[in-house]
C-alpha cells in the first residue's frame, strides 16, 4: 500500500467520527434520553479505556519478556514503565489542572447597596450561571475529543505501520474496523452534553480534535515505528478518558434513572466489544 494510500484511508477512518456528532444538536430529548445517550458515551469510553490500557501493558509485557531472555536491558523495562504511569498521571490529573485553571472566576459579593441591589439582578445571574454551565459541558465534549483523538493517534500508527510493512489485508481491515468504532466515539464526545446544543463550528472542531489525530497517526505511523511512543499516547489517552468518565458520570446523577444508565453503560461497551472484534479478526 503506498503512502498516498495509506493516508487517504487514514483519513477516512478519522473522519467517520462525523457519523455520530449531529446528535448532540437533536434538542428533542428528554432527562430520560439524555441519561441514555450519555451513559451509552460512558460505555464506550470504558471499552476504549481497556483497550489502550492493553496496548499499553502489552508494549511494557514484550519488553519484560526480552529482558527474562536477555535481548533487552532492564533499563529500557523502567523507562517504559515510567513512560506509562507519567502518561496516565498527564492525562488524568494534567486534564484535572488544566479544567480547574479554565472555570471562570466567581465574582465577589459586595456589602451595603450591592447587596440590597442584588434581587434585581437575580435573572442576570441566572444566565450568566446557565451560559457558565453551557460552556463547561461544551468544554468537557472537547476534552472527551482530546481524549479520544489521543487514543485515535495511536490507532493509526498501527494503521501506517502495517501499510508499510506491507500488510495490505491487515491494514485495510484495520480501516474499517477503526472506522466503525470511530463513528460510536462520536456519540461519546455529545453524550454529556445533556441539554445543551452545540453549534456545526463546535461539531467541526471536536471532530477536527477527535478523528484528525488517526489521519496524523497514519503518516506517522508509515515513516516511523516507536513502542516508546505508542506507549506514551496510549497511558497518556488512558488518563484522559478515566478523568471524561468520572466527570460524565458525576454529572448525569442529578438526572437520576441509575438502572437505565447502567444498562446503556452495558450495550455501549458490548458496541465498543464488537467493532473491536473486526480488528481483532483482521489481526488473527
Amino acid at each position: 500500500m503506498s503512502f498516498a494510500q495509506t493516508i487517504v484511508l487514514g483519513a477516512l477512518a478519522g473522519f467517520t467520527i462525523f457519523l455520530g456528532l449531529p446528535v448532540g444538536r437533536l434538542q428533542l430529548l428528554g432527562s430520560k434520553a439524555r441519561v441514555a445517550l450519555a451513559m451509552f458515551a460512558v460505555g464506550v469510553l470504558a471499552f476504549i479505556f481497556v483497550d489502550v490500557i492493553s496496548n499499553g501493558l502489552t508494549i511494557v509485557d514484550t519488553a519484560l519478556h526480552a529482558y527474562k531472555d536477555n535481548r533487552q536491558s532492564l533499563s529500557y523495562v523502567v523507562w517504559l514503565v515510567f513512560l506509562l504511569a507519567v502518561g496516565f498521571a498527564a492525562g488524568s490529573a494534567g486534564l484535572a489542572v488544566i479544567e480547574r485553571r479554565m472555570r471562570p472566576a466567581k465574582p465577589p459579593i459586595a456589602g451595603g447597596a450591592d447587596t440590597a441591589a442584588m434581587g434585581a439582578t437575580e435573572p442576570e445571574a441566572l444566565v450568566r450561571e446557565l451560559d457558565a454551565a453551557r460552556r463547561r459541558a461544551l468544554r468537557v465534549g472537547l476534552t472527551i475529543a482530546a481524549a479520544i483523538g489521543v487514543h485515535n493517534f495511536a490507532e493509526g500508527l498501527a494503521i501506517g505501520v502495517s501499510a508499510r510493512a506491507g500488510a495490505i489485508s491487515l491494514a485495510t481491515v484495520l480501516i474499517i474496523g477503526f472506522a466503525l468504532h470511530n463513528a460510536t466515539e462520536g456519540f461519546g464526545i455529545v453524550g454529556p452534553l445533556g441539554d445543551v446544543k452545540p453549534s456545526w463550528r463546535w461539531i467541526g472542531l471536536a471532530g477536527l480534535i477527535g478523528g484528525g489525530p488517526t489521519f496524523l497517526g497514519s503518516i506517522v505511523g508509515y515513516a516511523v515505528t516507536s513502542d516508546p511512543l505508542e506507549l506514551a499516547f496510549y497511558a497518556a489517552a488512558g488518563g484522559a478518558i478515566l478523568y471524561v468518565i468520572g466527570e460524565v458520570w458525576n454529572g448525569m446523577r442529578r438526572y437520576g434513572h441509575r438502572e437505565l444508565g447502567l444498562l446503556m453503560v452495558s450495550a455501549g461497551f458490548l458496541v465498543g466489544v464488537l467493532t473491536d472484534l473486526i480488528v481483532t479478526y483482521g489481526g488473527g
